[in-house]
């Protein structure tokens, strides 16, 4: 049965009489409703799938904004049944309509971001009306008693990103989703092995790749896999054990590596267990499955497996004296085929979602009593609410080469995630490149924190000037990059146009062949040209006159300096490929 209170005349799909199921709405203000959701029985019961749905009609809708879509943001049919899940570890509860002026249509989220839901809004033919739905128990789950939750529905005509950020504050209001603090060493540019050494780690030239990575403005190195082991088929049948097989002096080492001006981060594949490891032989029969495609998977409801874990990181922590840890895979933390969800054999938790969250918890807590500055990546997808409690770094998905994508994966998490530091992926690119389309891959990366893996030992002198000018730039207005009003536009084209602005200083990146609206708000302005044709245009519709223009290509070079003046209609301004623009308001005018 259901007890429904609603101004979005919403239903409740999948009734039972094994438990009873109430909408109730329990705020309403400002074009934004909270609804509570409870379900109840007498005893306990197994939960079944429940929807709940409301319609609106499909006015002013151009797109669907979700986390983690990339390009697909497209408007989707009511028969096409591909719906995003999320889970402690996988996306966020959350989907934004918007319209073609990039206003918000409709944006809605679930306060529940541990457990397995999954969300949708779809267009139907018949009605032209968008039917969104959140699903509540759609994988096996083990019996529960009560359950509650939160359904917030915005209808604020305001920019789509505002809507879209609003909800992860509303999220850090939850006393059991408060972020942690943000450490000013996650807020560095880094350095990479992955793309460049993958498992073959040679000790003489990550101390060479560090020097130079430093003085090109780069503060933290990420050893990725192969740390650990010699071998270097990239698989994890070694993973378990984490001993620093290729590095044996790993103290050392990373007391060389901080000679050179960097910190150090290892890498760790939390979840996997390899079965070539001494920790399989000790933990058989407590893993979530044994068919995983790379290595047998921790079961992380057993309190053991968790002490083992934290054992690894604050051994490292203490002994080595890193600064940080890119934990990796946490996803794979899920309900397997045959696994079993009781609370039994040893097991204190039957949820592995709820065993990931005190896993998580009590290492970012056993590691901030050691050193409190201490800097945790995670990556795509695992870069959702809950993940704000144990992480500071959230790193785009793996897209090498990929420089469109990196912008958008940039893009989406930054819109979520308020003051957790967002980083790319890292860049690189062929050798061969041209200068301007190597600079395509470094400033794509602007608006989130650069992460760079190129050999920099056989690097020009042109891309280690590029790449030492836009970092060195990035780091000047890194706090107008990371923490000004940041407005993405134009979600459906890839957001081809970024921009963030503080009190005095205005940042627009240009990526595609665009007309910038300019609005004169602060009194510098820099544009970065990301097209590959040398020219920007600029449409005003007011007069704001004089200002200074000084024009930069992408190694730094001064090419030109001018007076231009910005009156009402278009001004076209040629920028080398990759260049770089700075308005400055000449007061005087």
């Amino acid at each position: 049965m259901k007890n429904v209170i609603t101004t979005h005349n919403i239903e409740v799909i999948g009734e039972t009489k094994a438990f009873e199921v109430a909408v109730t709405l329990t705020y309403e203000s400002d074009s934004i409703s909270v609804y509570t959701i409870n379900f109840s029985a007498d005893s306990d019961f197994d939960p079944h799938p429940i929807t709940i749905r409301w319609k609106i009609p499909a006015i002013n809708v151009k797109g669907v904004w979700k986390p983690t879509t990339d390009f697909a943001k497209r408007i989707m049919d009511d028969w096409e049944l591909d719906h995003m899940e999320s889970r402690i570890s996988v996306d966020s509860p959350i989907i934004s309509l918007f319209g073609h002026d990039d206003t918000n249509t409709l944006t809605f989220a679930c306060s529940d971001v541990i457990h397995t839901t999954k969300l949708n809004t779809l267009y139907r033919e018949e009605d032209n009306c968008m039917y969104c739905h959140i699903s509540f128990f759609t994988e096996r789950h083990h019996k529960i008693k009560e359950y509650e939750a939160q359904l917030r529905i915005d209808k604020k005509n305001q920019h789509f990103s505002k809507s879209i950020t609003n909800v992860g504050h509303w999220w850090s209001s939850f006393e059991h989703l408060k972020p942690i603090k943000t450490p000013d060493l996650a807020k560095v540019p880094v350095y990479s092995t992955w793309y460049q050494f993958h498992q073959k780690l040679d000790i003489q030239e990550l101390i060479r790749e560090c020097e130079i990575a430093s003085e090109l403005g780069y503060e933290l190195i990420i050893l990725d896999d192969g740390w650990q082991t010699i071998d270097e088929n990239r698989g994890y049948d070694f993973t378990g054990d984490w001993q620093p097989e290729r590095i044996p002096e790993m103290k050392d080492f990373v007391k060389t590596i901080h000679n050179t001006g960097m910190k150090l981060a290892l890498w760790y594949s939390v979840p996997f267990c390899g079965k070539k490891s001494n920790a399989y032989q000790k933990f058989k029969g407590k893993f979530l499955t044994e068919e995983h495609r790379w290595a047998p998977v921790f079961d992380p409801r057993y309190p053991e497996v968790r002490e083992h874990l934290i054992d690894l990181y604050t051994s490292a922590l203490q002994d080595w004296k890193i600064d940080g840890f890119k934990l990796d895979f946490i996803d794979e933390f899920k309900v397997y085929p045959n696994t079993v969800l009781t609370k039994e054999n040893g097991r204190d938790f039957s949820s592995i979602n709820l065993a990931v969250d005190r896993l998580m918890t009590d290492i970012i807590k056993s590691l901030h009593a050691i050193n409190p500055e201490v800097v945790i990546e995670f990556r795509q997808k695992y870069t959702g609410p809950a993940m704000r409690k144990y992480g500071n770094m959230f790193r785009a998905f793996d897209c090498p080469g990929d420089a469109v994508m990196n912008r958008v994966r940039i893009t989406d998490i930054k819109m979520l995630c308020n003051k957790t530091a967002v980083h790319s992926d890292m860049f690189t690119y062929h050798h061969n490149e041209p200068i301007e389309i190597k600079a395509l891959q470094v400033i794509n990366t602007l608006f989130g924190v650069p992460q760079l893996s190129v050999l920099l030992q056989k690097a020009t002198k042109e891309e280690l000037s590029m790449i030492r000018f836009y970092t060195h730039y990035w780091k000047a207005h890194a706090d107008t990059l990371l923490n000004g009003t940041f407005e993405p536009q134009k979600p459906l084209a890839n957001y081809p146009i970024l921009k963030s602005h503080s009190k005095k200083l205005t940042i627009i990146g240009l990526f595609d062949n665009y007309v910038i609206d300019f609005n004169g708000k602060t009194n510098r302005i820099d544009i970065i040209n990301g097209q590959t044709t040398p020219n920007v245009v600029l449409n005003s519709n007011n007069n704001f006159g004089a200002y200074h223009c000084t024009i930069y290509d992408c190694m730094g070079q001064k090419i030109k300096e001018y007076k231009v003046m910005i009156l009402i209609g278009v001004v076209q301004i040629k920028v080398p490929v990759c260049g770089l623009i700075k308005l400055e308001k000449n007061n005087n005018s």
